[in-house]
């Protein structure tokens, strides 16, 4: 059985809500309404997780 690696889960999760705050901050700065902005960072935090999990992934298989 293989060790469970903590640092993966919690890079994702760290990712993801960086990502969210900075596509919200964008979006209201560019005009967008609070909920418009909310609903556009959780796009950009969904993409850049699934990203980074295939990131992580690609780079797991390798080795």
């Amino acid at each position: 059985m293989r060790k469970f690696n903590f640092t993966r889960p919690l890079l994702i999760i760290a990712v993801a809500l960086l990502a969210k705050s900075l596509g919200t901050l964008v979006s209201v700065s560019l005009g967008a309404t609070q909920e418009t902005a909310e609903n556009i960072g959780f796009a950009v935090m969904m993409i850049a997780a699934l990203l980074t999990f295939s990131k992580l992934n690609k780079s797991r298989n390798k080795q």
